[in-house]
């Protein structure tokens, strides 16, 4: 119950932060400012997870019944955060350095181990009556 409690916690966190990107995104796409910086994957990157966390926010109440949604915004916060140490690796080795902030992996690499942590157990598939399960003779 009390890791339950947390993993709430968390979903209504994430989801706040991610939806808030939502605003970002209107803000991009309505003074086009994405395009005087011809950076047109932000936009797309706000979208992804301005969607993502309204759906997370969504599976605040019944975890249990959104652990692959849960899973999801896990790894792909741990793919995120890896791809941009990578970025950021292959930067400086050609003398360079990204705009993101290094804490910005450290974030990511953090929402994605606590989510997985928190992740509801995942629960048996119900056979058919009478049908012995896979393994189960």
């Amino acid at each position: 119950m009390k890791r339950e409690r947390a993993l709430q916690a968390a979903l209504v966190l994430l989801g706040l932060f991610y939806s808030v990107w939502g605003y970002l995104l209107f803000d991009a796409l309505w003074h086009s400012s994405w395009l005087t910086n011809q950076n047109d994957v932000l936009p797309m990157f706000l979208s992804l997870n301005t969607v993502l966390g309204i759906f997370l926010l969504r599976a605040v109440k019944q975890p249990m019944k959104h652990r692959s949604l849960i899973a999801y915004a896990a790894w792909s916060s741990l793919a995120h955060g890896f791809t941009m140490l990578i970025q950021s690796a292959e930067a400086v080795a050609h003398g360079t350095h990204r705009k993101d902030s290094p804490l910005d992996i450290v974030i990511f690499g953090l929402i994605g181990v606590t989510l997985l942590a928190l992740l509801p157990p995942q629960q048996p598939s119900p056979g058919l009556i009478g049908e012995p399960r896979l393994g189960e003779r």
